[in-house]
């Protein structure tokens, strides 16, 4: 069985699709002094020896932060480099199968779309998260699936951290983060904003007016 997870608030960081190992540490390095709660190395582009040096890299850098990195779709490359955890698509392997493989104290997230039966049967296979867009249209991925916020209220029963993805910014998060999200990923908002940092920082900013 896994083990519990504490529920972090605030932001899970999604690194973009960058081909350059060093750049890529070079934008991800500020912000993890910024304080998100976990980040997630995604590259769609990538081939699998660059996905290895990278997520290495990235392993060591989030390792320097105290910040749990997570791996996109690849539960074996997670094992590989030593990461918290990994996050599975619908289409990228068993949950059960990457709780074998990295064992109980790993973090192993499903993207559940706008289903809560796909949430309810991912938590019973394992999932220590469940990650419920787009609520809004998405500049990093096309979607034609649409989460209600109150998909986030129905889902408090699953009893583990609720992510919501898709199209979030400062101004439209509010609604997000009272409904139930525990975390909001972001990686555009984030990576291509004119100053990453303070993008970042405004999104924690909405889980302190919460909270108040």
């Amino acid at each position: 069985m896994p083990q519990a997870l504490h529920a972090p608030r605030g932001v899970y960081l999604i690194t973009p699709d960058e081909p350059d190992t060093a750049r890529l540490l070079a934008r991800v390095q500020p912000l993890l002094a910024a304080g998100p709660s976990w980040l997630q190395y995604r590259n769609k582009a990538a081939d699998a020896t660059l996905r290895f040096e990278q997520a290495a890299a990235l392993q060591g850098l989030c390792a320097d932060h105290g910040v749990p990195l997570i791996v996109n779709d690849d539960a074996a490359l997670a094992h590989a480099i030593g990461a918290a955890g990994v996050h599975l698509g619908e289409d990228d392997g068993e949950i059960a199968a990457a709780r074998a493989l990295l064992g109980p104290r790993a973090i192993v997230g499903a993207s559940c779309y706008d289903e809560l039966g796909l949430a309810e049967r991912a938590v019973a296979a394992g999932a220590s998260y469940v990650a419920f867009g787009a609520f809004f249209p998405s500049r990093s991925k096309a979607t034609t699936r649409r989460a209600h916020p109150d998909l986030l209220r129905q889902s408090a029963a699953l009893q583990v951290p609720r992510v919501a993805i898709g199209g979030l910014t400062p101004d439209n998060v509010g609604p997000i983060i009272a409904a139930g999200a525990d975390l909001v990923a972001v990686i555009s908002s984030v990576f291509a904003a004119d100053d990453p940092v303070a993008m970042l920082r405004a999104y924690l900013a909405c889980f302190q007016d919460a909270s108040a």
